[in-house]
């Protein structure tokens, strides 16, 4: 076979053009823009998602994800306006609306994002007492999320949720919220008792005046109830018998 021997000036030239039409080359996938500077210019439109070319050297690109950042807060010891310590951590969801501000505009996006979040959950949730704090966070989070939010902003970031995880109580402060709820439900069950025992005193003083107006009804009763005795397995029945039903039968 006849073999085609090229100079190695010209092998090396193929090789270099290979290396900068690679790199010029880029692609970005649908969750990714490119932020591009040109001779350290930020270039004023963002690259991405497809297929785009670079000028090799002069141009350099960061790439920047567009996708919701689950931001886990680490556990924050804070002291709440009733003067109780507790460690709180929470979970913050953002992502990235303008590339090129959340470059430009701050060093570093998610580090910045974080230490906002830690500073914001001490400074609001110490502000409220702990009964608010247990029994209000959905409202804390909202609150949490709107503060973010406007000073993320500036960055090109939107905070769009912020959800307070877990709030782990000293040993101390448990058992007395356990004793708490413990005499409340022994408040709720003697109220509970008083009602039913108001009600049966109704009903008994409601029975006592229809008795009172038909006397015949009350010796009924005392025939119904020898009629359940009388029913039992018993060898002697003692029952109290009025002597107004025996006045037919007495001389007079």
């Amino acid at each position: 076979m006849l073999g085609i021997e090229l100079p190695v000036g010209i092998l090396v030239a193929l090789v270099v053009l290979i290396i900068i039409v690679a790199n010029a080359i880029k692609i970005l996938p649908e969750y990714e823009r490119g932020v591009v500077f040109r001779l350290g210019r930020l270039r004023q439109m963002d690259y991405g998602p497809g297929l785009f070319l670079l000028i090799p050297v002069v141009d350099r690109m960061i790439r920047v994800s567009l996708r919701t950042v689950v931001h886990d807060v680490p556990p924050q010891d804070i002291i709440t306006r009733d003067n109780v310590s507790v460690k709180v951590n929470a979970v913050v969801y953002f992502r990235v609306m303008n590339p090129r501000k959340a470059i430009v505009e701050v060093e570093n996006y998610h580090y910045a994002t974080s230490q906002l979040s830690q500073t914001t959950l001490r400074s609001v949730l110490g502000q409220v007492e702990l009964d608010e704090l247990l029994a209000e966070r959905e409202k804390l989070n909202q609150q949490l999320q709107a503060i973010l939010d406007k000073h993320t902003d500036p960055w090109g970031i939107k905070v769009s949720a912020v959800e307070v995880k877990h709030v782990d109580l000293p040993v101390e402060m448990q058992r007395a919220m356990a004793r708490q709820a413990e005499a409340e439900r022994e408040k709720r069950a003697k109220v509970i008792h008083a009602e039913g025992e108001f009600q049966a005193a109704a009903q008994l003083a409601n029975a006592a005046e229809a008795i009172g107006k038909h006397p015949i009804t009350l010796q009924l009763r005392y025939l119904q109830t020898l009629t359940e005795i009388a029913s039992e397995k018993n060898s002697t029945i003692v029952f109290p018998l009025p002597i107004d039903m025996l006045k037919g039968f007495l001389p007079k």
